[in-house]
């Protein structure tokens, strides 16, 4: 009996040790891991934004949370006692962000997302300085790229003074969109624009342009040349005949001399005007024939002449846009557009015995055949580009 007792008490004695020692074992095991929440937004971004990240869903499950550790997938961290932060991202690509979430009981439980950041185009552009007037400047945005290897678009605006597309702003029009262009320039001065380069999906990068528009230079000289207009006709009494010349387009009009001029005539000789209208100037004026010495056998004749009617020109160097506005400011310049536009010349028969009346007699008066001589001397300026280098 006593030995059965002892046995008893030696087993529940071990039960008891027992139960102790693996009450202790649970007691050391027994943490609860809280349970991690993350939102995130926006989940795609370009570079240089923020992401915001919200963890304030976590719960502690037992004692409370005590921190959150961040992990932003691009090397960087961070530990905070909320649940709330945000971070930037300046290069693209894909990032892994993870947090883990720590309780008062030690336990731990972690979380991720994945945020995508798009790269911004990388814009290359290559202009010229300057460039002279009447040339084109070349402009080459063909290096520029995608990091991801999108397709690109261009949006060139091409002059910031002019309002193309008339909605108010003269800083987004849309002149061109290839990767280079071939601008033309007519006069001096400076170009300012803008080139916006996108990769389709909102990310994109533009860069402003000056280009300077110089004029060019020419050395002028002044040459002197005659020119001789002659006209010959048949006029019966109370006829006239009109035709006009402009001798002035391309240079100043200096002097210039008229004459009319009958033919030898039998009996007496007919009277015939001359007139010329210089329509610009309001300039008007009219000769008659005179008898000639018919022994000397001299013809009925009328001369009109002018001298000094411009001044000459003057050698040197000069500056324009171009050959064609140097020209027309040397030649219309003020003071020295006398004579320039339509002359008009009249020739009028004012007395002229008619034609013999039977056929086969001679004309007693072939003085209604005359010719008509203009002689103008014209300065014109004769223009060599230069450069200096």
């Amino acid at each position: 009996m006593r030995t059965v007792h002892r046995a008893k008490s030696f087993s529940l004695s071990t039960l008891i040790l027992l139960s102790i020692f693996v009450s202790g074992c649970i007691g050391l095991d027994s943490t609860v891991n809280p349970r991690a929440s993350l939102d995130a937004y926006p989940l795609s971004i370009q570079e240089g934004e923020t992401v915001t990240f919200d963890a304030r869903d976590s719960e502690a499950v037992e004692g409370v949370v005590t921190g959150f550790e961040w992990d932003f997938g691009n090397g960087q961290k961070a530990d905070t006692v909320v649940g709330f932060t945000s971070h930037t991202y300046d290069t693209f690509g894909v990032y892994t962000v993870t947090l883990t979430v720590i309780n008062s009981q030690g336990g731990e439980d972690d979380i991720s997302t994945t945020i995508v950041v798009n790269g911004a185009p990388v814009l290359n552009l290559t202009i010229p300085e300057q460039v002279k007037s009447g040339d084109s400047a070349f402009l080459d945005a063909s290096k520029s790229f995608d990091p991801e290897g999108k397709d690109l678009t261009f949006a060139w605006d091409l002059d910031w003074t002019t309002d193309s597309n008339s909605d108010g702003d003269q800083r987004n029009d849309i002149d061109a969109t290839t990767p280079t262009v071939l601008l033309p320039t007519n006069t001096s001065g400076r170009i300012v624009g803008s080139l916006v380069i996108s990769d389709g999906t909102e990310a994109s990068v533009s860069e402003s342009f000056t280009i300077e528009v110089t004029t060019r230079t020419f050395e002028v000289k002044w040459i002197t040349e005659e020119l001789i207009f002659t006209w010959d006709d048949y006029l019966e009494q109370g006829n006239q005949w009109e035709d006009s010349i402009s001798p002035g387009e391309n240079g100043r009009i200096m002097e210039f001399t008229a004459t009319l001029e009958l033919d030898q005539e039998l009996g007496p000789q007919d009277n015939f005007t001359l007139t010329l209208l210089i329509e610009n100037d309001k300039y008007e004026k009219t000769v008659q024939t005179e008898g000639g010495n018919i022994t000397a056998n001299e013809t009925a004749k009328a001369t009109m002449d002018r001298d000094g009617i411009n001044p000459e020109g003057k050698d040197g160097i000069f500056t324009a846009d171009s050959e064609e506005d140097l020209m027309n400011l040397l030649v219309g310049q003020a003071g020295s557009r006398t004579a320039q536009g339509v002359w008009t010349w009249t020739v009028f028969a004012q007395q002229a015995d008619p034609d013999p009346l039977i056929d086969g007699m001679i004309d007693p008066d072939p003085g209604n055949d005359w010719d008509l001589e203009v002689i103008v001397i014209v300065m014109s300026p004769v223009l060599t580009e230069i450069t200096f280098g």
